[in-house]
């Protein structure tokens, strides 16, 4: 771990990390890929020091609200005790200016700062987005080693239900030959209506690979799949995109289980939802006075 003040914590379009890097372990993990031109070690996390108080600084100023949304890059539930606080003190500093959060982890170190978030929710908006690939506990701990597994992140997404917060799964990546079957599909789908969440994002049955990224997934198909690096490059070689063979069939099954549920799949959709800031009523409005006069 190592410490660096940046010059800026939010994007252009309110996305904000505030480390670099992971520890979660996952075998797929495209944040590794070369592309992302990161200076240090990927287990090397960068924890950006000054994060609170840009953000402070940075939303004290803004006339308009906005929803901030956080963990697209770098989970910011790393369990390490600074990054922890660090996240904690971004969030009470959305409260406080009664911004929107849509936060997205793979770890229920989250529920630590359930109370912030129950608070964002009820001034103004929160969304939480995990991540959920593999139905099975145990293949769950081999290529998504040091995160909560499935059945932790599904007693999470429970939890965020029953305080009225909503919650997106993102359904990737979905790995050919390892997690591609009907059964974990099913499984995840399950959990996910069992949970209410409000939407899935699921872009195909499959998953990306470049450099950086690709040399790290074949070093552990080696460790934990024997022969299976030989078969990707026979089948994929050097494709960017690794679409299952099971893809259409699988996709099919996605789709029907999500409208027969009520679940929103569309992902234009399901992006505009975590972006968008809710509209409150003008408070000097003739309709909100009405209303006032009821309570």
């Amino acid at each position: 771990m190592h410490y660096k003040e940046v010059k800026g914590i939010l994007s252009r379009y309110n996305g904000m990390n505030i480390s670099r890097g992971c520890l979660h372990g996952c075998i797929y993990c495209d944040a590794r890929s070369k592309c992302y031109d990161m200076k240090h070690d990927f287990e090397d996390i960068e924890i950006k020091i000054n994060a609170s108080s840009l953000l402070e600084d940075t939303l004290k100023k803004r006339r308009k609200k906005a929803m901030i949304v956080t963990g697209a890059m770098s989970d910011p539930y790393i369990p390490i005790p600074e990054n922890l606080i660090n996240i904690r003190k971004c969030l009470e500093i959305i409260e406080k200016f009664e911004f929107g959060l849509s936060i997205q982890t793979k770890s229920n170190l989250i529920l630590k700062d359930l109370d912030i978030l129950k608070n964002i929710n009820e001034k103004s908006k929160c969304v939480t987005i995990t991540t959920l690939t593999t139905y099975d506990e145990n293949l769950c701990k081999i290529i998504e080693p040091n995160v909560s597994t499935t059945k932790e992140r599904f007693e999470m997404l429970k939890i965020m239900r029953d305080n009225d917060i909503k919650t997106i799964v993102w359904l990737s990546p979905i790995l050919p030959f390892i997690n591609d079957t009907e059964e974990n599909i099913r499984g995840i789908l399950n959990y996910c209506i069992e949970a209410n969440v409000y939407g899935i994002m699921c872009f195909d049955m499959g998953m990306t690979l470049r450099e950086g990224d690709r040399e790290y997934f074949y070093q552990k198909l080696d460790e934990h799949f024997p022969g299976l690096r030989e078969k990707y490059h026979r089948k994929y070689g050097f494709n960017y995109i690794i679409s299952s063979d099971n893809s259409d069939s699988l996709m099919k099954l996605f789709y029907e289980t999500c409208q027969h549920n009520n679940i929103v799949s569309d992902r234009d959709e399901l992006f505009k939802y975590m972006h968008k800031f809710p509209d409150k009523p003008d408070k000097n409005s003739k309709i909100s006075k009405q209303l006032g006069l009821f309570g």
